[in-house]
């Protein structure tokens, strides 16, 4: 029952923790694409990637975020969550994963004691958090609820149209649409009695 409490809140982490490893956000270019099948096929190989470079260190691989649900639009990034048994201990997984052309962005030990790893070539996001993490609980119950309610999945497309207009780094992005994935959140914890 506790973690389902956990479930429903939305944590934000130390306001004045500046989780980019190298300083300040990446400046790109956002773009909206049309859904791709490509884009499970380049999860498929990089969680081979993972595991092979991971053998030794007991994980769980999800493919999660927009790429995931089949016919939703979305910037041509792969998001992967890692789940492991303690994200701070950055030994366990990072110099492995950096040989294999992972580079450690993102450290927020106030946000779940979150990591990102970036890929750059095929891009690709990897979240790194621990086990029985609300977060990425979270990522999946809404990938979950996207590919079988396509409703909401338009809503959500519409919204990731209007998001990327203008801006120039991923969280001025999400923060464009956070909103409606909060409202459609709030569906999601409806429909499955978490409130």
């Amino acid at each position: 029952m506790q973690l389902d409490k956990e479930i429903i809140v939305f944590e934000e982490g130390d306001p004045n923790e500046n989780p980019w490893v190298s300083g300040s956000p990446t400046i790109e270019n956002i773009v909206v694409e049309k859904y791709s099948p490509l884009w499970v096929q380049e999860f498929n190989k990089q969680q081979k990637n993972i595991e092979t470079a991971l053998a030794d260190f007991s994980v769980k691989i999800e493919h999660v975020g927009s790429t995931a649900v089949p016919g939703l639009p979305a910037k041509p990034v792969i998001d992967i969550d890692l789940i492991v048994e303690d994200p701070s201990r950055e030994t366990d997984y990072v110099p492995t994963l950096s040989r294999i052309g992972y580079k450690l962005t993102i450290r927020e030990p106030s946000w779940y004691q979150h990591r990102m790893l970036r890929l750059a070539e095929p891009r690709v996001n990897l979240h790194v958090f621990g086990r029985n993490c609300p977060e990425h609980i979270r990522h999946v119950l809404f990938r979950d609820w996207l590919r079988a309610h396509p409703d909401d999945r338009q809503r959500y497309a519409d919204a990731k149209s209007i998001a990327a207009d203008g801006v120039d780094t991923a969280n001025a992005y999400n923060m464009n649409k956070q909103s409606v994935v909060r409202d459609i959140y709030q569906t999601i914890f409806r429909a499955r009695g978490l409130i």
